[in-house]
Order: C-alpha cells, then structure tokens, then sequence
C-alpha cells in the first residue's frame, strides 16, 4: 500500500507538470491555431536564470521570481519578433517558425553558455523526504502538486473572471469576431504568451527542483510530452490539456512502476501506443474543443 501511495504522488508531480506545459500550449493554440514549440526553449532558459541568480549570491526564493517575470517577458518578445510577422501566413508556416525559434535558442544555449549540464543550486528543503507512515515522498514532488494546482486553480479564474480573460475566452471561440468587437488582438495574443511563458517558467521551476541541473536540450523532452499530452485531451482545449498531462503522468509513472524489469527499456513505446489507443477510440480527443480553433 505504501509504494503505491509513493508512486501516486510521483504521478500527481509528473502529471502536474506535464498539465501546467500542455495548457501553455493550449492557450497560444486556442487563439492561433500555433503549436509553439519554442515552450521548451523558455523552460531551458528558465534553468539558466535560476542558475545565474545563484551565481549573484540571490537565494531561490528570489531567484525564481525573478526567472518567471524573465520568461513572461521573453514569451511577449518572442511573439512580436519571431510570431507576429508570419500571424496571417498558413499553419506550416507558422510552425516551421516554432520549430526554428526552438532551435535558434538551442543553439544560443550551447555556443553562449555550455553544452554541459549546469548545477542549479536548490534550498535544503527541497532536497528533503517526508515519510508519511509507511511510504516516503520528496518535499519537491509535494511542492509540486500544490503549485500545480494552485496554478491552475489562479488561471481557472483569471480566464472567467477578468475583462482579458473573458476577452481571450471569446478569441479562443471566434477570433475575428472579438476583432470586431473592438477587442484589441495584438493585446489578447501578447497576454496569451505571457500565461504561456508563465506555465513554461513555473513547470521549470518545478521540473528542475526534481533534477537540480540545466543543459540546452532540459526542455525538448517535456515539451513533447506536453504536446501529447495536450492532443490526448483535444487540442484547443485547456480542460483537455489537463486531463491529457494527468493522465499522461498516471501512465509514465505506473508503467515505470509495475512493469517487468526486461519491458523497462519499452516504457516509452508502450506509453505512446496507449495514447494511439485512446486517439483510436476519440480521434478529437479526451476532451475536444467546441470549435475549430482560428487559423
């Protein structure tokens, strides 16, 4: 019973992770109709803060805020210099921009700061397990959860009660109907990718609290994962995208659990081909978006 409480909080941390990079991706998809796969690049960079803070002497406590406004503000900056010049053009072209900023900011990484993986110093608190009778969990993986949750909790409510949030809700339904309006796009869209570049920076946070070090590839991997997180729940959909990294964590974690010893090295292939089951069975989804989002 013990190992399965511990292995249902290592899902709940994973899962929370995944949900919070899957939403950030589903709100800028919602909007744009744009998979932004620079979102990886932003969790990199968020590494790279936290460890030059450290160097200035700053405590992780500062540090970490200061990473989070950091990356809400490149987000922004992304979108108006690399997005908002091909926002008319077809999706391929968009997403071959993603694909080139992702490895443009790869590629800075590992000619300006280092191809090495970095040490990203962590509070003692951090790096502590709680036995709670019977099965021990990392004070990291409890964090975790929480934030997650508040996180999402926060954005829940910015999207249904504030004039943006409502602005952007109706963008994600018809977005040149809200132009119409007189909703101001470039506004709503900034906003967008300053949530995103929010999750990306909080799921950092989180993600490096469990690993304590940053190279330039940290965020590839989560990324992608978000991105199959975020098709299982049904793109467009941030209660989808949720539910998908939730679920996409239950998975990784029980399979890496009770799976014989010799199947380990499959845990991926088998992971995937339980979401190719589930998009079988739902092609839009767990749970898909009420409409097509704009192109």
């Amino acid at each position: 019973m013990g190992y399965f409480l511990e292995q249902a909080g290592n899902a709940l941390s994973l899962g929370g992770i995944y949900a919070l990079l899957a939403i950030g991706l589903a709100v800028v998809y919602s909007i744009l109709g744009l998979i932004n796969f620079a979102h990886g690049a932003l969790m990199t960079l968020t590494g790279y803060i936290l460890v030059f803070t450290a160097s200035a002497g700053l405590p992780f406590a500062i540090g970490a805020p200061i990473a989070v406004l950091v990356i809400m503000a490149s987000a922004v900056l992304l979108e108006r210099i690399a997005f908002r010049p091909v926002r008319g053009a077809s999706g391929a072209t968009m997403l071959l921009t993603s694909f080139a900023v992702a490895v443009l900011l790869q590629l800075a990484f590992q000619l300006f700061i280092s191809t090495r993986p970095q040490v990203v110093p962590l509070p003692a608190m951090l790096t502590t397990t709680l036995d709670l009778g019977g099965f021990a969990i990392g004070v990291n993986r409890i964090i975790s959860v929480v934030v997650a949750v508040v996180v999402l909790v926060a954005l829940n409510q910015f999207l249904k009660r504030t004039i943006l949030g409502l602005a952007m809700r109706a963008a994600a339904e018809d977005f040149d109907v809200t132009r119409l309006m007189g909703i101001r796009a470039n506004w709503v869209i900034a906003t967008a990718f300053a949530i995103s570049g929010l999750l990306a920076a909080v799921a950092s946070v989180l993600w490096i609290a469990q690993r304590s070090s940053v190279d330039p590839m940290m965020g590839l991997i989560p990324v992608l994962k978000a991105f199959i997180a975020t098709t299982l729940g049904g793109l467009g959909s941030l209660q989808g995208a949720v539910l998908g990294g939730l679920l996409l964590g239950v998975i990784e974690i029980t399979l890496a659990a009770y799976l014989p010893q010799a199947a380990l090295p499959y845990q991926g292939a088998i992971t995937l081909g339980v979401v190719i089951l589930v998009l079988v069975v739902r092609p839009q989804g767990l749970i898909g978006p009420r409409k097509e989002a704009v192109k």
